[in-house]
């Protein structure tokens, strides 16, 4: 059941994601200041979990946190990708990778909208490749301390390197995974046969 009010606090944390992002913008590219940012993705990863759980609880699913939460998300990972490209912890190819899927996918939604579905619907490979990717590029972010003089900021960083290409590859593999089964489903319904995403 749908809340009557866009006003829930699911929603809230979804728009605190999205003031979140300038923030971080900023921290990364002007102060480099990447536990400071590293901090700041980390809250935007733990209420990417959170406001899906207290919608359900607390029964405040809305029309608004369909499309604002995915909205969040997929802006975060764009600020996030780009910018770590941009400072150099982060290779252009994986931002193409990953800006390609999306890409794929503004083919996908028109077909969609014909059938009166406005948004993608949500699966679990979706969230898991999402879950990933948020908590990747804290880490590959966190990496950048292994550029740093000291012998502990060093470890610290060569670990959250390991950590966030571990996260990043395979929330990738995921991302792509769950783009071709929007696809699939994009098929199914525009032939009408409404099939469900199978990730």
């Amino acid at each position: 059941m749908q809340a009557n009010t866009p006003w829930t606090i699911p929603n809230a944390l979804s728009a605190l994601r999205l003031i979140g992002i300038p923030v971080y913008v900023w921290l990364i590219i002007s102060e480099r200041a990447y536990v400071l940012a590293f901090i700041v993705l980390s809250v935007a990863g733990a209420t990417d979990w959170l406001d899906g759980y207290l919608a359900r609880r607390l029964n405040q699913q809305s029309r608004v946190g369909e499309i604002l939460d995915p909205l969040a998300d997929r802006l975060y990972i764009a600020a996030t990708i780009v910018s770590l490209a941009i400072v150099g912890l982060i290779p252009w190819w994986l931002v193409f990778v990953l800006v390609a899927r999306d890409v794929m996918l503004v083919f996908v939604i028109p077909v969609l909208r014909r059938k009166g579905i406005l948004t993608l619907p949500v699966t679990i490979m979706g969230k898991a490749a999402t879950f990933a990717l948020l908590w990747g590029f804290p880490f590959l972010l966190l990496g950048g301390l292994s550029e740093s003089s000291g012998a502990l900021a060093q470890n610290v960083g060569g670990v959250a390197t390991v950590l966030g290409w571990a996260f990043a590859l395979w929330g990738t593999y995921m991302y792509w995974m769950a783009g071709i089964g929007y696809v699939r489903a994009a098929l199914g319904y525009s032939a009408g046969v409404g099939i469900a995403p199978t990730h």
